[in-house]
């Protein structure tokens, strides 16, 4: 005992494991400060044990935890995150066995097991969300995003709508389709929703942007910049993972949340550089950049759900600009918004998730620089506050104000290396914020 204390520090993130073969098998966990300690380092450290356990081939473990619910929680949360890998083209994976946690705490087994159902539908629809991110454009394109939607949100109560292009043409999605004209693969548009609350008239809106494969149109991105566009649709997977957790904890709430899926390619019947294009509010926009196509998407989608749908509160969430990641990297979502009070309690259900945003200035002079001299508004502002312009774009298109959050996931969305308890690749961003928030 006295050669393991010399070992192991009780300083946050210190970990000391003694696993004999035949003999009692240890692992010591250091936390450090308690004062200092919060939900989001118990899911990293939980996170650190797991990935150790699993490396060592040990698959059944009893764990010591304080009577605290929210450290228990973050604690399974931390366990649940180390098991998930994206192989399925892997043809030499290899399934990792069920693991066995037994856990000691001082709480009442009823409230225990109510935690750990919470936990587990938390996870399966991150889970869910870092699936579609992960997948690849030549499986997930519109037509099949909006079938797994339909499948997976149906038998959860969700009500699931899906329009084709001829349909879409009908309802006047006329700026969405322009993005995407130019690929085989044609547009679907899907509303997806879950009204639970009949007593309340609040309706909350989440609208991901659906572009499931970007090549920037003519304004043609560089090879390299291709290879992850995949994950173009990263706020669709955030949002039909969103409701999929809300409807499976059957939140006594009403939330209705919106996808306009395409593909941005490019052919012959692509939209240029120079067009101007009529949008479903009657706003007619510049198209200075083909490859800003994704507010464009937007424009439409989120006109319809604040006009159409009579929503009361909006958040959009779209992998939209690389000048977010260039601002924030891949720690922090930017975010702008027309509502403080709406915001302020959207934030308060970031910090509770341990997903990190940043409110972004809002000002005229920001506004001015995507007015158009030929339309009403150009989709691009320039290279400067490139991450506010894009946010300040779909603004005009927000019908009658309403309260409105915007979400530019472009950094955190998909990770290039592990940050914390996530690995790289899809992260599920903002599905647990966004349950916190109705919840």
């Amino acid at each position: 005992m006295c050669s393991r204390k010399r070992r192991f520090s009780d300083e946050y993130g210190s970990l000391y494991s003694h696993l004999p073969f035949n003999d009692v098998k240890e692992v010591f966990l250091g936390l450090g400060d308690e004062e200092l300690l919060s939900e989001d380092l118990y899911r990293e450290i939980y996170f650190k044990l797991a990935k150790k356990l699993i490396a060592e081939k040990e698959y059944e473990f009893t764990l010591f935890l304080s009577a605290n619910v929210e450290y228990i929680k973050a604690a399974l949360e931390g366990l649940y995150h180390a098991t998930y890998s994206f192989d399925k083209y892997k043809t030499d994976r290899k399934k990792l066995p069920e693991l066995t946690i037994n856990v000691n705490s001082n709480i009442a087994e009823v409230e225990f097991f109510e935690i750990l159902a919470e936990v587990k539908d938390i996870m399966q629809s991150i889970f869910l969300s870092r699936d579609l991110v992960n997948e690849r454009a030549e499986y997930l394109y519109p037509e099949t995003l909006a079938n797994i939607a339909k499948e997976k949100l149906s038998k959860v109560g969700v009500e699931v709508s899906i329009y084709d292009e001829k349909e879409c043409e009908e309802m006047g999605l006329t700026a969405f389709l322009s993005v995407g004209r130019a690929s085989e693969r044609k547009p679907r548009f899907i509303v997806m929703k879950y009204l639970n609350n009949p007593e309340s008239e609040e309706i909350y809106a989440f609208v991901g942007k659906g572009v499931t494969y970007d090549t920037g149109g003519y304004s043609l991105k560089p090879s390299a910049s291709m290879e992850t566009m995949n994950c173009d649709m990263g706020g669709a997977g955030t949002v039909i993972g969103a409701i999929h957790l809300i409807a499976s904890r059957k939140v006594k709430t009403n939330v209705i949340a919106v996808v306009a899926a395409c593909e941005n390619m490019v052919s012959g019947s692509s939209y240029k550089p120079g067009d101007v294009i009529y949008s479903l509010s009657g706003k007619t926009i510049e198209v200075e950049n083909t490859d800003a196509e994704g507010r464009i998407t937007l424009a439409d989608s989120i006109y319809y759900t604040t006009n159409k749908l009579k929503v009361t509160k909006v958040i959009d969430i779209a992998t939209l600009t690389g000048a977010c990641v260039v601002a924030l990297g891949e720690i922090f979502t930017g975010s702008i918004t027309n509502n403080q009070e709406f915001f302020d309690k959207f934030k308060l259900a970031a910090d509770k998730a341990g997903e990190r945003v940043w409110q972004m200035p809002v000002d005229d002079s920001y506004r001015r620089l995507n007015k158009s001299k030929v339309a009403d508004v150009k989709n691009t502002g320039g290279r400067y506050g490139g991450m506010i312009t894009a946010g300040l774009f779909i603004e005009n298109f927000v019908y009658n104000n309403i309260p409105w959050i915007h979400l530019d996931i472009a950094g955190t969305t998909y990770l290039s290396k592990p940050e914390k308890y996530m690995v790289a690749g899809a992260t599920g961003i903002h599905v647990k914020t966004l349950y916190n928030l109705v919840k």
